[in-house]
């Protein structure tokens, strides 16, 4: 429970914890129709099998967890909290994207989103709101950020297979 927030409308947090499901949504398109499409992409660059299906049926599924995860954090009064998870979790991604393309010198889907969508919103949000959260909670929900990120990765590399 975010006690220091409790009698402070959540306007700014609200926002911000909508904006990035919305731009998951832009990053994930230019992930499926930018360059060779990131199914094609990661099998060039890492040599893993990953179907067009999987692929949707992976950002499906983080699209609604997303979703889940910031209207029970509005009802059980922990908004400020997943808004440093998710931006946590996008910034990870955001520079994956971006030094992987500048290290290979080439375009990797979704790096454009990335370096000008969720990498400025995700340093925004960890800014704009690490004093509404004690040092502890803030710090909890960037590991739990950064933790969710190794699980993608995993399940990622396995071809979004989960067994």
């Amino acid at each position: 429970m975010d006690l220091k927030n409790r009698h402070r409308p959540l306007g700014i947090v609200d926002l911000c914890s909508w904006l990035f499901p919305l731009t998951y949504l832009v990053h994930v398109a230019e992930e499926y129709w930018c360059g060779e499409g990131y199914p094609a992409y990661i099998l060039r660059v890492r040599g893993v099998q990953l179907s067009t299906t999987r692929f949707l049926v992976a950002q499906a599924l983080g699209t609604v967890l997303m979703a889940a995860g910031i209207i029970l954090a509005r009802r059980f009064n922990f908004p400020h909290m997943v808004v440093i998870i998710v931006a946590s979790i996008a910034l990870v991604n955001g520079l994956t994207h971006t030094m992987t393309s500048l290290s290979s010198g080439v375009y990797g889907p979704g790096v454009v989103s990335s370096a000008l969508i969720w990498i400025p919103l995700s340093i925004f949000c960890l800014v704009h709101f690490r004093n509404d959260l004690s040092r502890k909670r803030y710090l909890t929900a960037v590991a739990i950020g950064l933790a969710v990120n190794v699980l993608v990765f995993v399940i990622t590399m396995r071809g979004a297979r989960l067994v």
